[in-house]
């Protein structure tokens, strides 16, 4: 194993074993619950782990201040947060290949690109490696302050990235009536939560008139959207079918038009897959 990849090394009764660039880290995983782990003695070898009752980290080994792993294209450096996150997440590696591969000719194009529930960033960074302009947005201040530590790590200071602390759907709101295009949209809404003033965030009630405003916003000659969850609520399937009635997809017609969808997974060192939710992506195709 490379020192510097991440991996999945075990998951069972709720909980996963991942190696950080070498750094063992033990922390919960609902998917897990269903599964017994194989190989009992490599926890025990864990450095870092998450507590889910206390909802707190214990650290046999300080977690190295530098930690970071590879992420084809680019690098992301790696922090426990206070809900057991670690700044990453490392199913969406698939993701930000596709998004770093742009397969249509669009010299022509402004190569803006919209990233909503930002995050720290990761699908910022392979956007704007890929030479596009790109806002991101994000509710919360850490993380976009973690994106200005991810360009930093990449050289990528200078890189024509909007770091925007916002809620995703004002923000959005606003562009429409802007009217603004965008090549590309991101989007990996949380299954629940709240927005900055409050007000409750439901997936399976509130994704639907969003995806219809970033719909507005994208150029229907050439255009990418992703969409990513994790919800018991909805899958790929609704979202699929969801973007399949609306009259934007309607007008692009079957011909021009490439939708996949499917479910994001991790696979641990004896090659059991753990299931880490749904993305689905559409594009324009090329000419």
């Amino acid at each position: 194993m490379s020192n510097d990849r991440y991996e999945l090394i075990d998951f069972g009764n709720g909980r996963k074993l991942e190696s950080l660039s070498g750094y063992l880290v033990d922390r919960p995983s609902p998917a897990a619950e269903q599964f017994s782990p194989r190989d009992p003695a490599r926890w025990k070898e864990s450095q870092s782990r998450f507590n889910r009752e206390s909802k707190s980290w214990s650290h046999r080994e300080p977690w190295p201040e530098d930690l970071c792993v590879d992420c084809g294209a680019f690098r992301m450096p790696l922090r426990p947060t206070p809900f057991g996150h670690i700044g990453l997440f490392p199913e969406q590696f698939p993701n930000w290949q596709w998004l770093g591969n742009l397969k249509t000719d669009a010299d022509s194009l402004p190569l803006n690109a919209l990233n909503l529930f930002g995050y720290t960033g990761a699908s910022t960074i392979a956007l704007s490696k890929a030479g596009f302009q790109v806002a991101h947005v994000d509710a919360a201040k850490p993380n976009v302050q973690s994106l200005r530590k991810a360009a930093q790590v990449n050289s990528m200071v200078d890189a024509p990235i909007r770091y925007l602390v916002d809620d995703a759907v004002r923000f959005t709101a606003r562009e429409v009536r802007r009217q603004r295009r965008y090549h590309t949209i991101v989007l990996d809404p949380p299954a629940y939560g709240h927005s900055p003033k409050g007000k409750a965030w439901r997936l399976e009630r509130d994704l639907w008139p969003l995806l219809d405003d970033c719909l507005k916003l994208l150029s229907p000659e050439s255009f990418r959207i992703l969409i990513t969850g994790h919800s018991p609520q909805i899958d790929q399937n609704d979202v699929a079918e969801y973007l399949q009635t609306t009259r934007f997809m309607r007008g692009i017609g079957s011909p021009g038009l490439l939708l996949t969808a499917g479910r994001s997974q991790l696979k641990d060192a004896r090659a059991r897959r753990l299931d880490t939710g749904f993305y689905v992506r559409a594009e324009s195709r090329p000419n």
